[in-house]
């Protein structure tokens, strides 16, 4: 299992967009990878459960992976979220 934390510095948080494209970047992988915040978590491969999250600019949350391919997907999710989040 590997895992980072992620500051959001888009002034719009998570919306529609960007987690739509993070969850379509994550399905690319068989591990399982998930968002987590103050005790709520949500798959990083599903755009309702990001959406649900409700994450805003300022927040830092973290990204866990946890399977075969998972430090591609880290590496993946770093640099989707420093370019777009």
């Amino acid at each position: 299992m590997q895992q980072f934390s992620h500051t959001i510095n888009d002034p719009n948080g998570i919306h529609a967009r960007p987690a739509g494209l993070l969850a379509q970047t994550m399905q690319g992988f068989k591990s399982t990878i998930t968002i987590s915040k103050d005790g709520q978590s949500a798959s990083a491969k599903h755009l309702i459960g990001l959406m649900k999250m409700r994450l805003k600019c300022g927040q830092t949350f973290t990204l866990t992976a946890d399977g075969e391919d998972e430090a591609a997907a880290i590496e993946a999710a770093k640099t989707f979220l420093a370019s777009n989040l």
